[in-house]
């Protein structure tokens, strides 16, 4: 049987935090009947669930899939979606309901965690934007060559490393907050930089580097000005810093000028590529660890249908 045009095939996405509990989606339920959405509801129970769930979406005729989750789940949807036939995946409107220990994509576009009345209001006016998405293409050490997409950011370096801890601890004490003060801790003692090999346009920069980022939007405040439909990708490359100027980039960071910095040199282009030794890697907050010699990160402009505030 088919199923209907309007129905919305929903896929709920746990915060794996200690003390997980099912009033999240029980809260949303209510908020999506009093709407009079027709839905389909499955729940993922681990990483590796959500693009499974997602292809079985799709090809049980879904159009409009929404993810309640967080920038990893919403990065294993978008990846699960471009492994679609162009054909098929045009015919898909992809949709986000914040619910992750990491929201920055959909905080992009004004989706907020504790306003469901609002963003399922939004999404049921079905406003479609055709998004850009980065792609890296990187050699892993045991799975060989792999292609992986984002949809806001790749993070090489210090924070990548922060980024990890971060979701760990986020994953123990529960509080976004206590979880980005615990996961500073360890760093006092850790190694700050990198030797890196980068190529930008026709820019090479090879020497020691703390952190790099390249934004398809926010990148967690590190590429403010990146937007997904501009056809390009943001790029900020950090020097080592000595601590003082380390506490100045963190509070830049926070308030939102963190290219005001005078040890952070942005650059926007199509496509970079990068060698980056023992640096970790992190795509949509997701480690895929540490890549093997040279790896090339690019756009590609307008592939998915993503659904939008009014």
């Amino acid at each position: 049987m088919a199923v209907e045009e309007t129905r919305w095939g929903v896929l709920y996405c746990p915060k794996k935090v200690f003390f997980r509990t099912h009033k999240r989606w029980e809260k949303l339920q209510r908020e999506l009947d009093a709407q009079g959405v027709l839905y389909d509801f499955v729940q993922s129970e681990s990483t590796d669930s959500v693009g499974r769930l997602m292809t079985m979406l799709v090809h049980n005729g879904y159009k409009t899939i929404i993810v309640v989750g967080g920038d990893t789940a919403l990065n294993d949807a978008v990846n699960s979606l471009m492994r679609e036939e162009k054909s098929i995946r045009d015919e898909v409107a992809l949709g986000i309901i914040p619910n992750g220990i990491v929201n920055d994509f959909a905080r992009f576009w004004g989706f907020e965690e504790k306003e469901d009345e609002q963003t399922v209001r939004w999404l049921t006016h079905r406003r479609i934007r055709k998004i850009d998405v980065g792609c890296i293409d990187y050699e892993d050490k045991k799975l060989g060559q792999c292609v992986r997409y984002f949809v806001n950011c790749v993070n090489i370096g210090l924070t990548a490393d922060i980024m990890n801890l971060r979701r760990q601890a986020r994953e123990v004490l529960g509080s976004k907050q206590l979880a980005f003060l615990w996961s500073l801790i360890p760093l006092l003692f850790h190694r700050h930089d990198y030797k890196m090999h980068l190529e930008i346009d026709y820019e090479v920069v090879e020497r020691s580097v703390m952190t790099a980022c390249v934004g398809n939007a926010y990148g967690y405040g590190q590429t403010p000005n990146a937007v997904p439909y501009s056809g390009l990708l943001d790029v900020s490359v950090v020097y080592n810093l000595k601590i003082k100027q380390f506490i100045e980039g963190l509070w830049l960071l926070i308030t939102g000028r963190f290219l005001n910095h005078k040890s952070v040199h942005p650059y926007r282009t199509h496509s970079m590529k990068f060698d980056t030794g023992k640096a970790l890697v992190s795509v949509d907050g997701n480690v895929i660890g540490k890549p093997v010699g040279e790896y090339r990160i690019h756009v590609e402009q307008e592939v998915i249908n993503f659904l939008i505030p009014d």
